[in-house]
């Protein structure tokens, strides 16, 4: 069950994105499964712009006594994002587990380690990592698609991850209300019942402000902005 809420934290923080003007974003979270009379955990993400043009994407995790970080850099290229190196450890879960990726674009091939077996992807145009992918989904979101469809490396696979939006609702957070836009992630119902269901926030470049997933099993899970900031600015809602 702890796994089961770090996957869901992990999904946490789409900064704020156009792919070609991406702005510093941070925010932290925090979250409650309902099966439990306390908070569950705590989240952060961060994304900054680094020295040699690349922007770095980060995620930190922690609740009682399991923590997962995962790490992204990746360059913008006529509104394309191309992911650089991809980093994700997964610890105190009675499980550990340990991914390191480097996307080579000029041999276009991926070569990634997971749990220390070496593996090696071929590399296209818009196949992204388990954090960029997330970039692009704001960015869509922002541009008013109705339905999305990304291709992400996973360890040494490639897998479709599809979402449809579901339409506007506000959102009550630590940081106020907001006007949000719901999305919901599509998945084969024969294949899988978990649900997962985002919202991002109208007025503040799409950020995500709430998750809410339901696992296989029945148990949910609910993430909420605690407080962040885009490009400077400090998120209130009304």
């Amino acid at each position: 069950m702890r796994r089961a809420l770090l996957f869901a934290l992990a999904l946490l923080a789409l900064p704020a994105v156009q792919a070609a003007d991406l702005q510093p974003y941070s925010a932290t979270y925090t979250a409650d499964w309902k099966q439990l009379p306390m908070s569950g955990g705590t989240a952060e993400r961060t994304l900054t712009k680094n020295a040699n043009d690349t922007w770095s994407l980060s995620f930190k995790a922690s609740m009682m006594i399991a923590s997962l970080t995962e790490v992204s850099t990746l360059k913008v290229d006529k509104d394309a994002l191309l992911p650089q190196t991809y980093n994700f450890e997964r610890g105190g879960l009675g499980k550990s587990k340990k991914v390191d990726m480097t996307f080579d674009w000029a041999a276009k091939v991926i070569n990634g380690t997971d749990r220390g077996t070496a593996f090696t992807v071929p590399l296209n145009r818009g196949i992204l990592d388990k954090s960029t992918y997330q970039l692009a989904l704001q960015n869509d979101v922002a541009a008013g698609k109705k339905s999305m469809s990304y291709q992400v490396v996973d360890g040494d696979e490639v897998d479709t991850y599809d979402f449809r939006v579901l339409g506007s609702e506000k959102v009550a957070t630590k940081a106020g209300q907001v006007d949000a836009i719901k999305v919901e992630r599509v998945r084969d119902p024969t294949q899988s019942k978990r649900i997962t269901v985002m919202w991002f926030a109208k007025d503040w470049d799409y950020l995500l402000v709430r998750l809410q997933q339901v696992e296989n099993d029945g148990k949910e899970y609910n993430i909420m902005l605690q407080e962040g900031t885009v490009n400077g600015r400090t998120v209130k809602g009304s």
